[in-house]
C-alpha cells in the first residue's frame, strides 16, 4: 500500500515514467494504479486524441509498439493502457526492445494480471531500467483485516476487529471483492461510523452469530451447545458455509494453537506477533489452550486433515457435509 501511495505521489509531482509494468497475482492494485493513470495523467481535452485503451486478447505486441511510437496531438504526452496483457504471455518479451528505448512522450501501461514477468528475462530488466515495475502481491489472510481497517480509515470509518474478521472469512483474501462490499457499506452508513458485526449482517448478509468466527470461538471455549447450533445452521445453509472453508479455518486455528503451546513468552504482545493475529483475539487462544492441551491439539490437527480429505470425497462419498461437521465436532470435543 505504501508503494502504491508513493507511485501516485510521484505522478502528482509530474515524475511520470514512460513505461509502467504492473504485474502480479493480486489484481486489485493493478486495476487501481491503471485507473489512476487513465484518469489523471491527461486532462479531459487531451484524452480524445491521446489516450487509448487496448486489450491483450485483441492486439499484438507489434500493435502496441506501433501506437506507442506515435507522437501526441496537441499535448505533451499520450497514454496507452494495455489491459489483460497476460493474454500476450507468449509474445510479451517482444516488448523488450521498445522498453529499452521507450518514446519519451508516451506513457505505456501494461496490466499483466494473475502472474509475473520472469525477472531474469530482457523485458523485466529493460522496464526496471527505463520505467517502473510494480509487483502486486497477494496479502496473507492475517494481514487482510488490517488492510480493511486502513482502507476504511482513509474514508473516515472505523471497524471493530470481529466485523473485519467476518468479512475475511466470508470473502477470503480477494481485495477486489472486499473493496466492493466496503463501498456498499459506505453508501448506506454515514462517514464516522464504526462498522460492527450488526452492520455486516444487515448489509452484506453474513450472520453475526452463525459464522466460522463464532464456531471457532465456541470450540475454543468448549461450548458444545453453541458449536452444534452453528453447525446445524451450516448444514441448513451449505452454499453460504462451504465445508472446506470451515475445515481450513479450524485447521489454521488449531495449528496456531499448537504453536501457542510451544511459545516460551505467552504475553499478549508476543503471542500476537508470533501467531500473526490481531491482539484483540489473543484471549481466544489463551482460553483455548487451557481447554486443549498440546497432545489433544496435535490429535485434532490430524483429525482435521482426515476430514479435509473426506470433504473432498476421499473415503466419504455422498455423506452430507452437515453430517461430516457434526462428526468432526464429536471428535474434537471427546
Amino acid at each position: 500500500m505504501d508503494e502504491v501511495k508513493q507511485l501516485v505521489a510521484d505522478i502528482q509531482k509530474g515524475n511520470i515514467k514512460p513505461f509502467y509494468l504492473l504485474m502480479g497475482e493480486e489484481p486489485y492494485y493493478i486495476d487501481k494504479i491503471s485507473e489512476y493513470i487513465e484518469a489523471n495523467v491527461l486532462d479531459e481535452a487531451e484524452k480524445g486524441f491521446n489516450q487509448m485503451v487496448m486489450y491483450g486478447y485483441d492486439v499484438s505486441v507489434e500493435d502496441i509498439v506501433s501506437n506507442a511510437k506515435r507522437f501526441p496531438m496537441m499535448a505533451d504526452r499520450q497514454v496507452i493502457i494495455v489491459k489483460e496483457a497476460q493474454e500476450l504471455s507468449r509474445t510479451i518479451e517482444k516488448l523488450a526492445d521498445y522498453a529499452l528505448q521507450p518514446q519519451p512522450s508516451t506513457v505505456l501501461v501494461i496490466n499483466y494480471k494473475y502472474k509475473k514477468i520472469d525477472k531474469r528475462k530482457a523485458l523485466y530488466k529493460a522496464v526496471n531500467k527505463t520505467g517502473l515495475v510494480f509487483e502486486s502481491k497477494p496479502l496473507y489472510e492475517n494481514k487482510v483485516p488490517d488492510w480493511i481497517r486502513r482502507v476504511l480509515s482513509t474514508q473516515g470509518y472505523t471497524i471493530v476487529p470481529k466485523a473485519a474478521q467476518m468479512l475475511v472469512e466470508f470473502l477470503g483474501t480477494d481485495l477486489g471483492k472486499i473493496s466492493n462490499e466496503l463501498n456498499k457499506l459506505q453508501i448506506v452508513l454515514p462517514s464516522g461510523t464504526q462498522i460492527t458485526p450488526e452492520h455486516i449482517e444487515e448489509n452484506i448478509g453474513v450472520s453475526k452469530d452463525y459464522n466460522n468466527f463464532e464456531l471457532r470461538k465456541a470450540i475454543g471455549e468448549r461450548n458444545e451447545v453453541k458449536a452444534f447450533r452453528i453447525v446445524k445452521y451450516f448444514a441448513e445453509n451449505p452454499k453460504d458455509n462451504p465445508f472446506v472453508v470451515t475445515v481450513t479455518l479450524l485447521f489454521s486455528f488449531f495449528s496456531q494453537l499448537l504453536e501457542f503451546h510451544g511459545l516460551q513468552d505467552k504475553s499478549p504482545r508476543s503471542v500476537a506477533a508470533a501467531l500473526k493475529i490481531n491482539p484483540f483475539f489473543v484471549n481466544d487462544y489463551i482460553q483455548a489452550a487451557r481447554n486443549y492441551p498440546m497432545k489433544k491439539v496435535s490429535g485434532i490437527v490430524s483429525v482435521l486433515r482426515d476430514f479435509d480429505a473426506k470433504g473432498k470425497g476421499v473415503g466419504a462419498n455422498n455423506i452430507p457435509q452437515g453430517d461430516l461437521l457434526k462428526e468432526l465436532l464429536v471428535k474434537i470435543f471427546r
